[in-house]
């Protein structure tokens, strides 16, 4: 029998779970969701036991399904939603709800960490990045001030998918990948940053051990190998968070080769041989997976997670047409869309429904329609997501070509991918070719992968792409809708400046 390697990837609607032999076939997949809390506006959480059912249910569900055998597994990868943070008491228990990436509740905190970092120019030098909602360390302030009992209580902080890992393995365990999206690692150095620790008072000890993505972080425990059903002492690799493992599932290991993922959030993801960082902050410069290596990335938080939206609040129909007919109903709103003429006759959205992060960086952003007639119809709305959601996407390309990062082949991925329709309006919004690969799990594909590398069955990821990943089709843009994009892009692109400032009035009416 084949050795087998595991992917888990802890995402924010569900866990997924896969495995893979040493060809990267895939051999058996599992899914299983679990809701987002939102107390309140702009707050986003989760209770990490969800995370761990999810892992023991998707990975006995895989194995089951496979009919695979749970002695030929020989190493697990870990990924998931970055940003997120575990808080632990000194018995190992969750204190409150995980806040999420996209939890925008930390403004506040943000501007303390750069005040005491003595300024954005000064914090980008040390830890690469600009205070950003969205990241970890601003989560840590927020609870210290708010929650000033519970915070007394921490003794550990962890990320998503290192909560499971202790679950796991019994190890406190991180990776450079994910840390980088704490706003607390030195990048550059790859390591913790002491400094800014210092700065914002921090206890070092509250973080675990960093690691490479590839390395083994622990083994398999006996509890925790007879709760998933498979058999102790399987290593567990570092993994990756879950942009970097789907940068390694999509074979983004080499310059020049850019990835597209349209998840719930939208990713634009450029590897890069150095730490060099944007000087405005505008594009996240983080430690990729590969060892010794890093890359630059453009975020916008709601690109599916519009399109989720629109189909949970306004299309509640359409999912009881696709439950009958037994198809996806983001088939049947894809069908609308398509429907629609190109440009939605002069409808444009703005995809900020939790605030933005990339360009814009503002938890006060709004989504909205603008444009809107009597003409315009359910079809037009829906495209006008979709048109929205790939502008935004291109907002990152356009800050990677200014700063010369080459752009030679863009490879899409997550749901935007597996649409046709969706895909041919990324080539002609992007002006660029893209094309889709035999792989199209993502992060867990990703993580599999530095499994098996960790575990030798490869002597690198580079070599691990290399021998699983291929180009399966190619979309080029067509010249009309191109020219007729570049114009509604310039249009979209000037919509936010216009705007910021009635966003932050609108935020300020919003009853707490």
């Amino acid at each position: 029998m084949p050795n087998l390697f595991l992917g888990i990837d802890i995402g924010t609607s569900g866990t997924k779970s896969l495995a893979i032999d040493e060809t990267g076939k895939i051999l058996a997949s599992a899914s299983a969701e679990y809701p987002a809390y939102h107390p309140k506006p702009g707050w986003s959480e989760q209770h990490p036991r969800d995370w761990w059912e999810a892992t023991i249910n998707t990975v006995k569900g895989l194995m089951k399904k496979g009919k695979l055998r749970k002695q030929d597994v020989k190493g697990i990868g870990l990924s998931g939603q970055m940003h997120g943070s575990v808080f632990l008491d000194k018995n190992n228990d969750v204190i409150r709800p995980a806040l999420l990436w996209n939890d925008q509740r930390t403004a506040a905190e943000c501007d303390e960490i750069e005040k005491r970092a003595g300024g954005r120019k000064k914090l980008i030098e040390m830890v690469s990045n600009p205070a950003l909602t969205g990241f970890t360390a601003p989560k840590i302030l927020w609870l210290r001030h708010h929650e000033p009992k519970r915070f007394d209580q921490v003794r550990k902080v962890l990320l998503p998918k290192d909560y499971v890992r202790l679950q796991l393995t019994g190890e406190f365990a991180t990776e450079v990948s994910d840390a980088s999206g704490t706003l607390l690692l030195d990048v550059k150095k790859r390591a913790w940053s002491k400094t800014l620790l210092s700065k914002l008072e921090l206890d070092a000890n509250l973080l675990p051990v960093c690691h490479e993505s590839a390395d083994i972080t622990g083994v398999l425990s006996a509890s925790a190998a007879e709760a998933i059903g498979l058999v102790p002492g399987i290593p567990v690799v570092g993994g990756g968070g879950d942009q970097a493992a789907g940068a390694v599932g999509n074979g983004i290991v080499k310059s020049g080769v850019i990835s597209a993922t349209l998840g719930t959030s939208g990713v634009v993801f450029a590897h890069a041989p150095t730490a060099a960082a944007d000087p405005a902050g505008r594009l996240h410069t983080f430690c990729h997976a590969v060892r010794g290596q890093w890359h630059q990335m453009g975020v916008i938080l709601s690109a599916g997670g519009s399109f989720q939206w629109f189909r949970n609040q306004l299309a509640s129909d359409l999912v009881d047409q696709a439950k009958k007919r037994k198809v996806d109903p983001y088939e049947l709103m894809t069908e609308l869309a398509a429907s629609a003429p190109l440009g939605s006759e002069g409808l444009l959205f703005l995809p900020y429904l939790t605030g933005e992060r990339t360009p814009h960086a503002d938890p006060n952003a709004k989504g909205a329609w603008i444009g809107l007639t009597p003409r315009h119809g359910r079809s037009h709305l829906i495209r006008a997501v979709m048109e929205g959601v790939t502008y935004a996407m291109r907002d990152s390309l356009e800050l990677m070509k200014g700063l010369g990062i080459a752009i030679d082949e863009i490879r899409a991925s997550g749901g935007g991918a597996r649409s046709p329709f969706w895909r041919q309006m990324q080539a002609d919004i992007y002006g660029a070719q893209v094309v889709t690969i035999n792989a199209s799990e993502g992060p867990a594909f990703g993580v599999a992968l530095l499994a098996a590398t960790g575990t030798g069955a490869f002597a690198s990821i580079e070599e691990a792409c290399d021998h699983t990943i291929n180009v399966v089709s190619k979309t080029r843009p067509t010249k009309k809708a191109k020219e007729f994009y570049d114009q509604g892009y310039g249009v979209f692109a000037g919509l936010y400046p216009a705007l910021r400032e009635e966003f932050r009035k609108i935020a300020a009416l919003t009853v707490s």
